[in-house]
């Protein structure tokens, strides 16, 4: 593709999603931030997680994304009796009249386009772990046998902090899946106020289709098509490595952090930083992308030690004063 032509693409493609967001922001108000890290996740091929407190229209946000671009989704709310079955799907054996039996397969809820995992820490690590093989291989096993998912296929999952009564800890491996963790904070006094005279009245916004699963997928294919910078590669990378303990020139991740980002976060930093420029309507990323990028990207992927928690440290600080090192 020749840069004009890549350009035009790109122009045509930003507007586009101008109006995405404008028909999100029909219903979900004050939340420009989330909305925006939710529609780079997706643009970008991957995962997001939503953590915030009940109430803060995480639940509304997925159902919303997934009318207004058009994909298949399904819901499942994550409680601690739930099974691995009830997520991916099982064999069942059939008896036909004739007394031939045989095993037919059922597929589960993960078999759609956009999956929204209500609450994904309320069931058990057991249970979260069912999504592991479909979150990165797009595909599950089902008695051996490979059962594929369609396309495009996305997790959008929310999470109630972890120190409310009845929730569980995800795996690590699970965090890693998700390219952001998307943090959902309490509105302000006059978003409040609209969102009470909005969503109160004889009449609700509704959220109306703009795009459908081919074009989301050419969105995707063009964000990996945009340049990036060889000064936009050395931020990723020295961000990355400086926040593995191991490998960081900086003492106050040296003394903090236990352990840091693996390759999957710099992959994630390469894809978001370009669905932001494209989001923000620029043919390539800056290293004010990745500096913004930071936090989402690198928070569930990195654990601070026992005596840093204690201290009253915390990963938001830290990325913060990371970023404005290797900036």
């Amino acid at each position: 593709m020749t840069p004009s032509a890549l350009e035009k693409k790109l122009d045509a493609a930003s507007t586009k999603l101008d109006i995405v967001k404008s028909e999100i922001s029909n219903i979900i108000i004050g939340q420009d931030t989330v909305i925006d890290l939710s529609l780079a996740a997706m643009l970008s091929g991957g995962h997001a997680l939503l953590v915030g407190v009940p109430g803060l229209a995480k639940t509304l946000l997925v159902e919303t994304l997934s009318k207004v671009l058009g994909l298949d989704g399904k819901r499942v709310q994550f409680t601690p009796d739930l099974m691995p079955a009830d997520i991916i799907g099982s064999e069942v054996l059939e008896e036909t009249t004739k007394g031939k039996r045989s095993f037919r397969f059922i597929p589960g809820p993960v078999f759609c386009q956009l999956l929204m995992a209500d609450e994904i820490n309320r069931a058990s690590p057991r249970t979260q772990s069912a999504l592991l093989q479909a979150m990165q291989e797009r595909f599950v096993t089902i008695a051996g046998e490979r059962h594929d998912l369609p396309t495009p296929f996305h997790v959008l999952a929310t999470q109630n902090p972890i120190e409310q009564e009845g929730t569980y800890p995800l795996p690590e491996a699970q965090l890693d899946r998700f390219l952001f963790q998307i943090d959902v904070d309490y509105p302000k006094e006059v978003t409040e106020r609209e969102i009470l005279l909005a969503t109160t009245g004889t009449q609700q916004a509704q959220a109306k289709k703009v795009l459908t699963p081919k074009q989301l997928i050419g969105m995707q294919s063009l964000v990996r098509s945009m340049p990036i910078g060889n000064t936009v590669v050395d931020c990723i990378l020295s961000l990355v490595r400086n926040a593995r303990p191991d490998q960081s020139e900086f003492n106050f991740i040296k003394d903090t952090v236990v352990w840091g980002p693996g390759p999957r976060a710099g992959q994630a930093l390469m894809l978001a930083s370009r669905a932001r420029a494209l989001l923000d309507g620029r043919i390539a990323p800056s290293v004010d992308d990745v500096l913004a990028l930071a936090g989402p990207v690198l928070k569930h992927r990195m654990a601070l030690s026992f005596a840093a928690r204690a201290d009253g440290a915390n990963l938001d600080d830290l990325i913060s004063k990371l970023a404005k090192r290797v900036s």
